[in-house]
């Protein structure tokens, strides 16, 4: 027992020395050609899965704190403030300091506590549920990866080729790529492969949590100081996060599933998921 909490300690202590190198070095992020794609979550997301979701909320409040501090007092985005409560009163007076809080560290925390459930959730469902569960979640699966594939293929050549050309090119390889998707994942939860599916979709729902809710933090608290930083009109604001969402997150999610998939079998082998949710 004793060796166990000083591992965990020890693992705890390493996935916080990760977050903070990879927030303050270029290495929290992946160059895929048109965006660089934010990884700074994962350690999270890791660390939510083989330590249970209050040593996962630790680490998510870490990641918020690398995120308060490089906004702060580097502020390299006209829209730092939205994560930054000492540059929001400047902004939007006291009420931004609350604003930026909820912004800059629920989002975080709750990306240390939500894949957790969803692992757990979907290995049991996966192993045990029936099999229209299994299609629609691996319908699930293949969607997105159509929404991001076609998205980042419309942007590569949205320059090179006619608009309704760039269009069907997209959709056609995005819908190519989700049917291959779906038949992979079918063959591999026939073939038990559901541990390895679950820890794909844990990731998939860290990354999303992150998105989803910070940028709807910011256009429920600041579309208008969003708007006007960014200078563009308060109704394109919607548009702006929606185009976010649909490409950034989507594409941030799917990196963030392969890696913790890749990761999450290789730990598993010397440190097993707790089922209990006891820490």
């Amino acid at each position: 027992m004793k060796n166990e909490k000083t591992y965990e300690l020890v693992l705890t202590a390493l996935f916080t020395a990760i977050i903070i190198i990879m927030a303050f070095t270029p290495l929290g992020y992946i160059p895929l050609v048109v965006i660089n794609a934010t990884i700074i979550h994962i350690p999270v997301i890791l660390g939510a899965l083989f330590l249970g979701p209050k040593k996962g909320a630790f680490l998510g409040f870490a990641f918020g704190f690398t995120s308060f501090l490089n906004n702060t007092f580097k502020a390299v985005t006209p829209s730092a403030f939205v994560f930054s409560p000492v540059l929001a009163v400047n902004v939007v007076g006291i009420s931004g300091i609350f604003k930026s809080l909820y912004i800059c560290f629920v989002p975080r925390i709750l990306v240390g506590v939500i894949p957790y459930f969803v692992y757990l959730g979907l290995s049991r469902l996966l192993k045990n549920g029936k099999k229209v569960w299994r299609n629609v979640v691996n319908l699930a699966a293949a969607l997105i990866l159509f929404v991001s594939f076609s998205a980042l293929l419309n942007r590569l050549l949205q320059d090179k080729m006619a608009e309704s050309t760039c269009r069907a090119v997209s959709l056609t390889a995005g819908i190519a790529a989700g049917v291959i998707l779906f038949a992979v994942l079918t063959l591999a939860v026939r073939k038990k492969a559901s541990t390895n599916i679950a820890l794909a979709y844990a990731g998939l729902a860290g990354a999303f949590t992150n998105t989803l809710l910070v940028m709807s933090g910011i256009f429920v608290l600041y579309k208008n100081a969003y708007a006007q930083a960014l200078g563009i009109a308060g109704e394109a604001v919607f548009d702006t996060i929606a185009g976010i969402i649909s490409f950034n997150g989507v594409v941030e999610a799917v990196v963030a599933a392969i890696i913790t998939a890749g990761v999450g079998i290789a730990l598993l082998k010397v440190k097993p998921i707790k089922a209990t949710g006891k820490e």
